[in-house]
């Protein structure tokens, strides 16, 4: 049976240390927590939609070692499968450090530097299988790949949701792209200023529409959400709630995203129900730990007097 979701990107092992104080070359640190857990844009998306009852399929690469057999596993055990993951011979490389501060919940990653190297090509990709799927997922990882699958969707009439990460930098012409082709960009802070020039959130939305997304998703951490769409906007405020770590928030709520959309609900629905399963995560340590079902998310919002529609699946 096709899935749901195909997701296109990056899988990361996350090492995670929770601290008041990161250590130093003069002295060690205290250790609040520590867990070893998948991460990854895509990845830790397809694992939120999984959980919330979609059916999720991984493309990306892993290495042929320890670490990236444990990587797999961590996607394995949401019940994402990983039948057309592309094994690569030598050491997992995307690994990466979490340094989760005690107090605020924020984060830091370290990382090799080498996960870019050995990037998937369009050649190994399964052009039917991929748009057997309802809807796409990407982050941009992969970039060519991911541009191939991104039009192959758009062929085939299907949806191509882009994960476009917070950034300080310019937009690649690539990453441009892979805008134009994709019907929902979810974008965290600055990404759509650094593609627009405009400062203003809701012209930067505006702006984006533009170039061919029909959904564009702004999401500012304690600040919410800005939505823009060719009928409306609006901004969804950020649920109060006793944070632990952040760690994969957004990704999370990009999952909600999918699942939402895949329900048939309007976008003011989706995003609160996004909002909602993001926030549920940040209460426990690790970008999946806290991702709720799709029950716990419904009651979390019922307690806030807030109902979406009937959950029948489309």
């Amino acid at each position: 049976m096709p899935p749901d979701i195909v997701g296109l990107g990056m899988a990361c092992l996350d090492l995670i240390i929770r601290t008041h104080n990161l250590p130093s070359w003069e002295s060690g640190a205290q250790l609040t927590a520590m867990a070893i857990e998948g991460g990854g844009p895509v990845a830790t998306a397809l694992a939120a939609a999984a959980r919330l009852g979609a059916d999720c399929s991984f493309i990306g690469t892993y290495g042929s070692d320890r670490m990236g057999a444990i990587k797999m596993q961590t996607l394995v055990e949401y019940n994402v499968d990983v039948s057309h993951a592309v094994r690569r011979p030598g050491p997992e490389n995307q690994a990466i450090l979490v340094c989760v501060h005690a107090a605020t919940g924020e984060r830091v990653f370290s990382g090799t530097g080498g996960y870019r190297s050995d990037l998937l090509k369009p050649e190994e990709l399964d052009r039917d299988y991929i748009t057997s799927a309802r809807c796409l997922h990407l982050d941009g990882f992969h970039i060519s790949a991911a541009l191939a699958a991104a039009e192959w969707m758009r062929a085939a009439g299907k949806l191509v949701m882009l994960d476009g990460s917070a950034t300080r930098g310019p937009i690649s012409a690539e990453m441009r792209r892979l805008v134009e082709l994709c019907d929902v960009l979810i974008c965290g802070s600055g990404f759509g200023p650094a593609l627009t020039g405009c400062s203003d959130l809701w012209q930067a939305g505006e702006q984006i529409l533009k170039l061919g997304p029909r959904i564009v998703v702004q999401t500012e951490g304690a600040d919410g959400s800005y939505t823009v769409t060719r009928e409306e906007r609006f901004h969804t405020p950020a649920f109060q709630v006793s944070v632990v770590d952040t760690t994969g928030a957004g990704d999370v709520f990009h999952g909600a995203f999918l699942v939402g959309l895949l329900r048939g609900w309007d976008v003011r629905s989706i995003c609160l129900f996004s909002t909602a399963v993001s926030a549920i995560k940040c209460t426990r340590l690790g970008g999946r730990a806290g991702i709720p079902t799709f029950s716990e998310a419904l009651a979390f919002l019922a307690e806030r007097g807030i109902e979406l529609p009937t959950p029948i699946r489309s």
